[in-house]
């Protein structure tokens, strides 16, 4: 494997790796235990949105979930507002964190309340979206094969901007970012030119994104942990 990039709650790196084992560990983003809001007990609610409609609100916000929390099988989060403007996810009081306090859930005229108790459990992203820790994609690596005969016109189309003109040659600066779109390519048959080859590597460029519960980092690899019991589990049942 090979990091190519990493922000805030983003990962992306190549790795040598089969596709179909590279979707399995895609799939089994949906097999990590997440924590998110699963019921919620309101007592007053004001504002101009109904009950069920705060209810789903809540339930999407993104709750931290570490090992802290993950031997729990539900605690209690209260949210009681007396104000005018917004109610924010992060007025909710409990010993649960919020991962983005700034996520509106209503809004409160003078004199306007809102009181409610959520309870929250770990659950799997096959049951409901809102157990889902992230996103995960990937595409090839592009291999790609310029020669001397290319026309500088290449440079000016292709839509990653990674080709360019150098002393009287095209020359591709950052292969990583080709998405293997072939504009260049069909430009040259156009001209009734064949300077282009561009094929998929054996690498993959695999991207994981975090919805703030854990890092992107700790999604792959508990996803792939995921995976190892399912197929434990399975070679087990196969041998008897």
């Amino acid at each position: 494997m090979k990091l190519i990039d990493e922000k805030e709650n983003k990962v992306i790196f190549t790795a040598k790796i089969d596709e179909s084992l590279a979707n399995a560990i895609r799939k089994y983003l949906n097999q990590i235990p997440v924590l998110a809001i699963d019921e919620v007990e309101i007592f007053k609610n004001d504002s101009p949105l109904y009950d069920e409609t705060i209810a789903h609100r809540l339930g999407l916000v993104p709750l931290k979930t570490d090992s802290s929390v993950s031997g729990k099988k539900s605690s209690q989060i209260k949210l009681s507002v007396k104000k005018e403007g917004f109610v924010n996810a992060g007025e909710m009081v409990g010993p649960v964190d919020v991962v983005y306090k700034d996520i509106p859930i209503t809004f409160l005229n003078k004199n306007q309340e809102l009181e409610l108790v959520a309870t929250t459990r770990l659950g799997k992203g096959r049951e409901h979206a809102k157990f889902s820790p992230g996103l995960m994609f990937y595409r090839n690596v592009a291999n790609i094969n310029i020669r001397k005969e290319c026309p500088a016109e290449v440079t000016e189309i292709c839509p990653q901007n990674i080709l360019k003109s150098k002393d009287g040659k095209v020359v591709a600066e950052d292969p990583l970012k080709c998405d293997l779109c072939d504009a260049c390519v069909e430009l040259c048959k156009k001209q009734g030119k064949d300077s282009i080859e561009i094929t998929p590597a054996d690498e993959l460029m695999i991207t994981v994104e975090s919805f703030g519960q854990m890092s992107a980092k700790e999604i792959f690899k508990k996803s792939v942990e995921e995976l190892k019991k399912d197929l434990k589990e399975m070679s087990v049942k196969v041998g008897k």
